[in-house]
């Protein structure tokens, strides 16, 4: 049962790559290597496609979550128990031999049993991306410029894979389209017409030109310099590599931009919310027209009207035996308020001559 839902959703997916816009997505994981052998090819596919589903979700829970929570659900989460959280597959690349299958997929899970499943271990994850960050690496060597062919920072962006992060990072693919709209020279002029013409390509809103080059010492030295939807980046800085760690400078330095960005995604989300709380305390009124044929369905009403979240006031403006007109105050939005309304029975609409509240 399993087994034919991996290939359900694996059949309604095409290639991962294409020219143009980036996939992206919080709950997407790509480049998920897997190589199964078995007593045929059939049979190591069909396993693979099951491990690369478990291999991915723990890639995620580690991310998104810690290492430790990967660790401890490790102990407990079976191949069936994360089956129901997968979205679909999409093979990246393949080769299989007789009894072995290599493969590498981008897995993608169900955005909302992901929200409900780091919400029960008390894990917070923004259900929206940030714009993405179209970023252009281009390597000065000591033999020249170098953007697309033989670039060792390139390729650690690259190997980041950053489409998937909560700021998604985009490296463009380096295709012959990209070759011929942008060379090295180009982009170390910051050629601003050539800059857009790829920016626009993958549909990026912000375009950064990462440069970088051998310190003398051993290291690397990384400028980089623009604006970006978060704010405005200036980075000027020799990495070294991590010690007691095979990762190069060149990945040090790309990790520690994709932490800087993720922190300037934290206080601009934080920014937001203190914004959104503060318009949220803040009274807004609103007049409406309140019909009834009684005064015992206008009392009826104007109880309902008390009831409603959100509702601070009720200031009668006028009265006859027709209807009434109230100054309604409220909090949060006035979309807030017709959904707090129709909880309690009453539908607030606008019409041509104002607002009115009228019974459902």
């Amino acid at each position: 049962m399993v087994l034919a839902g991996f290939l359900g959703v694996l059949a309604a997916c095409g290639p991962a790559f294409a020219g143009g816009p980036v996939e992206t997505s919080v709950f997407a994981v790509q480049g998920v290597d897997v190589d199964v052998t078995s007593t045929d090819a059939t049979t190591a596919k069909n396993q693979a496609l099951m491990d690369v589903q478990v291999k991915a979700f723990f890639d995620l829970v580690e991310k998104l979550g810690s290492p430790e929570l990967a660790i401890q659900l490790r102990e407990k989460l079976t191949p069936e128990d994360i089956a129901p959280y997968l979205r679909s597959l999409s093979i990246e690349k393949e080769t299989s031999a007789p009894g072995r299958y290599i493969g590498t997929f981008t897995v993608r899970f169900l955005p909302d049993k992901m929200q409900k499943f780091f919400t029960a271990y008390g894990i917070r994850v923004p259900s929206k991306q940030a714009d993405p960050v179209l970023v252009i690496p281009l390597y000065r060597a000591p033999d020249g410029l170098k953007l697309w062919e033989d670039n060792p920072w390139r390729q650690a962006w690259i190997n980041l894979k950053g489409e998937q992060g909560i700021v998604p990072i985009i490296v463009p693919l380096g295709d012959l389209e990209d070759s011929e709209t942008l060379n090295a020279e180009d982009a170390a002029r910051a050629d601003a017409v050539k800059l857009d013409t790829i920016r626009k390509r993958y549909d990026a809103p912000s375009i950064l030109v990462a440069q970088a080059e051998p310190a003398p010492d051993g290291g690397l030295h990384v400028f980089i310099e623009g604006d970006t939807k978060l704010g405005s980046v200036t980075i000027n800085k020799i990495y070294q590599a991590e010690p007691g760690t095979t990762e190069t400078a060149e990945a040090t330095a790309v990790l520690a931009f994709q932490k800087a960005i993720f922190k300037a995604y934290q206080a601009q989300a934080a920014k937001v919310a203190e914004d959104a709380a503060r318009s949220a305390n803040t009274p807004q009124s609103l007049a409406v027209t309140v019909p009834f044929n009684s005064p015992t369905e206008w009392n009826a009403i104007r109880s309902r009207i008390l009831t409603t979240p959100n509702v601070t006031t009720v200031d009668l403006s006028t009265l006859s035996t027709e209807g009434a007109v109230i100054r309604l105050v409220y909090t949060h939005s006035l979309e807030d308020l017709q959904g707090n309304m129709q909880r309690v029975g009453l539908n607030l609409t606008q019409t041509g001559s104002g607002w009115i509240i009228q019974p459902m």
